[in-house]
């Protein structure tokens, strides 16, 4: 998907809820998803300490499976923010519950300026969003190249971006199976990545480097 700095105007122009404080159906949501997480996949988390507790920061993660946008946000204290594809928005009632839970819809396979510029307004407004860069779920449990615009809403919300890995995801629900099963999934939070005065490209290769770089690190200490 390409984006270019001209595409996107000023954001924060759209209505939207107190996003700050987690909803009810994110509560939940949350309970009851650490304890499935806890049970079916040993889940470990590392290096929850680096994600901020207040104002907006960029959750950027690898893409393994449909369990990911769980996986990252289960064990913070903080709710984070997604964006979905807008297929799973055309039934009114599952799409309510994907606002419940501040999921907002993104058109796959064009240039989708209203997402953009929604997230760029939500990270200025100090919430915490988490988006999967590669664009769509890998294939073989490897990373794939990162989406182009991930570097545009880098250079325009101007704020802190943490790494976070997920490995066993893939393992647990490979892309072409219909069901999980169970596996050790681990993930892992970076320290902030400084991407101050760098180009599209030089952003997009950093996230990719860091990303690969601490895949291969939790893949060492990882039990089989």
């Amino acid at each position: 998907m390409l984006w270019r700095d001209d595409m996107v105007g000023s954001a924060g122009e759209t209505k939207r809820g107190n996003l700050d404080d987690p909803s009810t159906a994110w509560k939940f949501a949350q309970v009851f998803c650490r304890i499935f997480t806890t049970c079916c996949f040993d889940l470990k988390v590392l290096g929850q300490e680096n994600v901020p507790d207040e104002g907006g920061v960029l959750l950027v993660a690898n893409h393994q499976s449909y369990l990911d946008p769980v996986l990252v946000g289960v064990r913070l204290d903080r709710p984070l923010n997604y964006i979905a594809k807008s297929e799973l928005f055309e039934n009114r009632h599952f799409a309510k519950l994907l606002r419940w839970l501040h999921s907002f819809p993104v058109h796959q396979g064009q240039p989708d300026v209203a997402a953009v510029r929604e997230t760029i307004a939500r990270l200025r407004a100090g919430r915490a969003l988490a988006i999967f860069p590669e664009g769509s779920r890998t294939d073989t449990g490897e990373l794939l190249p990162i989406s182009r615009g991930v570097s545009l809403i880098v250079r325009r919300a101007k704020v802190p971006v943490i790494p976070v890995v997920i490995d066993g995801s893939y393992q647990a629900w490979p892309i072409n199976e219909s069901m999980f099963r169970p596996a050790n999934i681990r993930v892992e939070y970076g320290p902030p990545m400084d991407l101050s005065g760098l180009s599209e490209e030089e952003i997009l290769r950093q996230i990719e480097k860091t990303l690969r770089e601490m895949l291969a690190k939790i893949r060492m200490t990882k039990p089989a």
